[in-house]
């Protein structure tokens, strides 16, 4: 228990009165409140300060005060661990301001620091999910996947993946197709071919299905079969490679003739994150996106870079075609 006696009592009753109030306080008078309370009970207060602080960073005022951001972040992460680690809310608070506090730091360019984070964040899982305060050792890990692969990782990468894909098969297959496509492509980029092969087929196989009962569309099956045909091309295995062409163009056949078989209201998430993948073999360099995750799983500042980056690379392929280009020279009028 905090020690009333050691701050000033009017304080702490102006806290309370603020939080009582029958209009709800702004995120910067709960987060001043909560900041007093915290002292004086912090069993029930510093999971509601770490989480207020986090909420505080996304004010308006805060949109373009990136340092800010990132000391309320931090703010709220010294004030999680402060959780006792019996506490049946701790692990979810502490991921979560770790998982703002990691965002922040990748923001401002400071990887090392973010990769930490990171990494904490995973053991913060694996420790809560230890003394049954969350249902999956994985809880918390899934950015630390993420990252390793962007380092260039890819084994330690691949692996987790795939210890998420087949906790996420219990859920059903469309659960597990993200975690699989980023399992079979961190596989391929470890040079783990084989076995990136048989997960890929594995997910061909599984949307199959789906697409048979109903649950998939047309346009993501061909492109599973396109990009199978692709390694298995890489694998020397020609024979299968055309068969998997076959199956795509009796599906794009399909397509051309009566379309979806159902209506999908939005499938740009798929198509975004399979035809970045698709680029995988051509993208060298690390740190890097990891391909096989929607973009919008990728650091920021990763994000960032290759987005800035796509109008240069744009402009020196123009360069490039139009140097590519035979020169053309005048022709005179032949004599009549």
């Amino acid at each position: 228990m905090g020690d009333v006696g050691k701050i000033d009592e009017d304080a702490v009753l102006r806290a309370r009165a603020t939080l009582l109030a029958s209009d709800t306080p702004s995120r910067a008078r709960q987060v001043d409140a909560y900041r007093v309370l915290a002292r004086v009970s912090p069993e029930s207060c510093l999971p509601k300060l770490a989480k207020a602080l986090v909420s505080y960073g996304y004010e308006q005022e805060f949109q373009d005060r990136p340092e800010a951001r990132l000391a309320l972040t931090d703010e709220a992460v010294r004030a999680a661990r402060r959780i006792d680690p019996d506490d049946p809310r701790r692990t979810e608070v502490l991921v979560g301001t770790l998982r703002a506090w990691q965002f922040e730091l990748f923001q401002a360019g400071r990887r090392a620091e973010a990769l930490a984070v990171c990494e904490e964040m995973a053991e913060t899982g694996r420790e809560g999910f230890a003394r049954g305060q969350v249902t999956s050792p994985e809880y918390g890990a899934s950015r630390l996947a993420v990252v390793l692969a962007e380092e260039g990782r890819h084994g330690e990468a691949a692996d987790m993946f795939g210890r998420f894909a087949a906790r996420a098969r219990a859920e059903g297959p469309s659960a597990a197709f993200w975690d699989g496509l980023a399992h079979a492509a961190e596989l391929e980029a470890a040079g783990r071919r084989g076995e990136a092969l048989d997960a890929f087929a594995d997910l061909v196989a599984t949307r199959r299905a789906e697409l048979e009962a109903g649950r998939s569309s047309l346009a993501i099956q061909v492109w599973l079969l396109v990009h199978h045909s692709r390694m298995l091309d890489a694998a020397a295995r020609p024979a299968e490679a055309r068969a998997a062409r076959a199956r795509a163009l009796g599906l794009l056949t399909e397509l051309d003739a009566t379309g979806e078989r159902k209506n999908w209201s939005d499938i740009l998430a798929w198509w975004v994150t399979l035809f970045a993948l698709s680029g995988r073999a051509a993208e060298p360099g690390y740190p890097a996106p990891a391909f096989g995750r929607y973009f919008t799983d990728w650091s920021p500042d990763l994000r960032r870079a290759y987005v800035d980056g796509i109008a240069p690379l744009e402009a020196e392929v123009a360069a490039l075609r139009r140097a590519a280009e035979p020169t053309r020279t005048d022709r005179t009028c032949p004599n009549w």
